[in-house]
């Protein structure tokens, strides 16, 4: 590999890579087994690594916004664990703030944001300056990409959003919350108004995906972290077309490059999310069952799931069984091991070596 630098961006010409790589075998439709795997967060808090790292950043945004340090972070469990997904170190609301709304992340209190409820909120965000704002974080997508071709040529890259809903339910709201009562509200009593939200994240979370498939991103995922709060026919409103769309817009250029969608609790309504959006799996949330996921989902779309985070946290004979139970409801179809919700910070890195040898164990 051969590097060359200057005041703005790194550019790496880098060796051939091999194209069977086992996610995106998977991603593409086959059943691999023993299945690949990577964890959501799995470049995190619970990294002694990671810690290092986020303080030398100095803040949270500055971690995602400099290339080599998110690149760092993005790559440290794949040197421990030899995982075959990275995913991309940044987070969902980067995409707000790439439109212009002030964000912040406070310590011991999560993200704080300015909240857009009225009709000048929306239009004052800023579709032109995407790609400006966030063009650190491909630069990020371009270093791990290469970094990766070097040192783990198996190992596919992930690039990921927030869905709209999701992202917008923090815009409105200003903070998270356990039901985020205002979104909710505002899209029952004005939904052209919360529709013109919904549209701007579409195009934008659009453009930001594919600005990451152009860095050489190789798959990419859509977080709908909040979309099991709403009823039926919001769900499809909010969660279904939105993603419909997006996927459709990134489908028509990169044909090629696989999405993973992430409706989490959508419950009975995860098969139609499968079938309508287009995508190329579904990740499975802790509470869903993987055989009813199994039914419910489309043969050819691969699922990806769904362990249990806390019983990471307990290791042992009961991360076992668990992770054991979810191989064998899985095996015969397209599946890539993952959890059913982030790692918690307290998850003891050892209890992650545990569960990728029972998992490549088969």
């Amino acid at each position: 590999m051969t590097l060359e630098t200057d005041k703005t961006t790194t550019r790496m010409t880098m060796p051939s890579e091999p194209t069977a790589k086992p996610l995106l075998r998977a991603l593409g439709g086959e059943a691999v087994w023993p299945p690949p795997m990577w964890l959501m967060r799995q470049a995190g808090r619970y990294l002694p690594e990671y810690r290092a790292v986020r303080e030398q950043a100095g803040g949270f945004i500055a971690l995602c916004t400099t290339p080599d340090l998110a690149a760092e972070v993005t790559l440290q469990p794949i040197r421990r664990y030899g995982m075959d997904g990275a995913i991309l170190f940044s987070d969902i609301l980067m995409v707000p703030w790439a439109l212009g709304q002030p964000l912040r992340f406070a310590e011991g209190e999560g993200p704080v944001l300015e909240p857009i409820r009225d009709a000048a909120g929306v239009a004052g965000l800023r579709l032109d300056q995407v790609r400006e704002r966030a063009a650190p974080i491909f630069e990020t997508v371009r270093l791990t990409r290469a970094l990766l071709a070097v040192q783990h040529q198996r190992t596919a890259l992930i690039g990921f959003a927030g869905s709209p809903w999701t992202v917008a339910a923090y815009m409105v709201e200003g903070h998270g919350s356990r039901d985020f009562h205002v979104t909710r509200e505002l899209a029952f009593q004005d939904p052209a108004l919360f529709g013109r939200l919904i549209r701007t994240l579409v195009d934008a979370t659009t453009d930001y995906l594919l600005a990451q498939i152009e860095a050489r991103a190789e798959a990419v995922m859509l977080f709908d972290s909040w979309a099991g709060m709403l009823p039926p026919s919001q769900f499809r409103r909010w969660v279904i077309e939105p993603s419909v769309a997006i996927v459709r817009n990134v489908k028509r250029l990169h044909p090629g490059i696989p999405v993973i969608g992430f409706p989490r609790l959508a419950g009975p309504l995860i098969g139609e999310y499968a079938q309508r959006t287009g995508v190329n799996a579904v990740a499975m949330d802790t509470a869903m069952d993987p055989r009813f996921a199994a039914s419910a989902v489309p043969a050819g779309v691969a699922l990806q799931g769904n362990l249990d985070p806390l019983s990471l946290i307990a290791g042992g004979a009961a991360l076992e069984a668990e992770a054991r139970a979810v191989l064998a409801a899985m095996r015969g179809r397209p599946f890539v091991f993952n959890l059913g919700h982030g790692i918690e910070k307290t998850t003891p890195p050892e209890h992650v070596a545990q569960l990728v040898r029972i998992v490549r164990g088969g």
